[in-house]
């Protein structure tokens, strides 16, 4: 083992070692809490001040995480900077930062690019770094490593470098860091010996592999895996409604069988950070192999035309009742991505809201988790929204309700009650019994 690695080994024992991490997102927020928690100091970057100056004053940005947790984090250590400067002051830099697609749908590398050039600008002997942003394979060694050997520092010897992703699941309480297995791939023993001695403080089981490559394809497989699975019951849901089979009751009856079966369920489109987006990453890196995932691109061809399936399914329904989309007042309920959230990323809500928009559709939406419709980079189009009350009297003035996000706080009996017509997405009114006539599965 290097001196390097052994010297952070043991402040990481004695909690004498101060933890960096850039990006205090829906990852990187989740972890800085872990590691106070444990004793660490952290110190955590973000590009945004006023995100910034909010965590200074014991405040959070994000539903699952109250303004107690992050004044509980101020008590033990934790300081939120927006200075990249100070990033010579961690022993340990672990790089959270979003990696999207672009709009050619390849991937999108420039804020762990500009994170390690941050971190290179401040890089001293000793220091480990640790990349959690879900990526491609070989991206670890082949984009942050040249940016940091540039510096002179010799890896293995000077600095350490590994990759561990990240693995949350928002909205889930069963999960978090403290007790979700983390898989770390060091791209030499020494990094590989100090990253795992690092998370081992703050989870309950480290997998080590055999280096970041690995590690990196962990991830995406993960990920690709339900993007697959999904991509498969929304093809079912599609044939399924064709021939008058309702999709639910089959995967119902289908999760009985206590082997070699899994049950996914259909939706609206993919949302959130990971699954919509990751599969392409495999995909992109595989055709510099010379190599078609012909899978993965048909799962994803599959997904993301459930919006347009969603659309033409609410236009039947409104034809049916002898209205056109041009000019019906439209109701979208949930514009997270996902139920009991205020996690807008990916959400296929926004297209939704455009493609019914696009039609001349007059669209209001609520959300109790998003009080406001956030600007989001794909969706400039879209105009300044607010969640509107869901009352009887605006339940009943719709011509359409389209559920697109099943959030419990939902009273579906009182929506489909008060509503003349209901577009299920979710299943989320499957224990309703009065108004089953109202209700149309999409």
């Amino acid at each position: 083992m290097t001196d390097a690695a052994t010297t952070l080994i043991d402040k990481i024992r004695h909690r004498t070692a101060r933890v960096g991490i850039i990006g205090l997102g829906y990852v990187g927020l989740p972890l800085a809490r872990a590691f106070a928690r444990t004793g660490f100091r952290v110190l955590g970057f973000d590009i945004d001040p006023h995100k910034v100056a909010k965590l200074n004053a014991g405040k959070s940005y994000i539903k699952q995480f109250p303004d107690a947790t992050i004044a509980g984090m101020r008590e033990k250590g934790f300081e939120a900077t927006d200075r990249f400067d100070r990033l010579g002051e961690a022993d340990a830099v672990l790089i959270c930062v979003p990696t999207p697609l672009t709009d050619a749908r390849e991937p999108d590398l420039r804020y762990v690019e500009e994170s390690a050039h941050a971190v290179a600008a401040q890089l001293r002997p000793g220091q480990l770094v640790v990349l959690e942003s879900t990526t491609y394979p070989t991206t670890t060694r082949g984009v942050v490593l040249p940016i940091l050997e540039r510096t002179g520092l010799e890896p293995g010897k000077d600095f350490l470098l590994a990759f561990s992703p990240e693995r949350e699941d928002p909205g889930n309480a069963t999960f978090s860091v403290n007790n979700i297995p983390k898989v770390v791939g060091g791209l030499d023993a020494g990094s590989g010996d100090a990253a795992c001695a690092l998370y081992s403080a703050v989870v309950p089981q480290v997998v080590r592999v055999n280096s970041p490559e690995t590690a990196e394809a962990c991830k995406i497989l993960e990920n690709t895996y339900r993007a697959v699975n999904i991509a498969l019951v929304n093809e079912l849901k599609v044939l399924y409604d064709r021939m008058g089979i309702d999709v639910w009751e089959v995967i119902d009856a289908a999760k009985t069988k206590p082997f070699g079966f899994q049950a996914f369920y259909p939706g609206p489109g993919l949302g959130g950070h990971c699954i919509p987006v990751d599969p392409f990453y495999l995909t992109w890196v595989a055709r510099k192999y010379g190599c078609n995932t012909r899978f993965i691109e048909l799962a994803g061809e599959v997904n993301t035309g459930m919006p347009a399936f969603v659309v033409t399914k609410l236009a039947d329904a409104l034809n049916d009742a002898g209205k056109a989309v041009k000019g019906s007042k439209v109701a979208m309920l949930g514009v997270a991505y996902k139920k009991d959230v205020d996690d807008p990323r990916e959400s296929p809500s926004f297209e939704l809201l455009d493609k019914l928009i696009g039609k001349g559709a007059k669209v209001t939406y609520n959300d109790p988790h998003v009080p406001e419709l956030p600007r989001m980079r794909h969706w400039p189009q879209l105009p300044a929204m607010a969640s509107q009350a869901i009352t009887p009297e605006y339940l009943a003035a719709q011509d359409a309700v389209l559920i697109a996000t099943d959030h419990t706080a939902y009273d579906y009996d009182q929506i489909v009650r008060h509503s003349r017509l209901v577009i299920d997405t979710r299943n989320a009114t499957r224990n309703v019994r009065d108004g089953r006539d109202k209700v149309v599965r999409a």
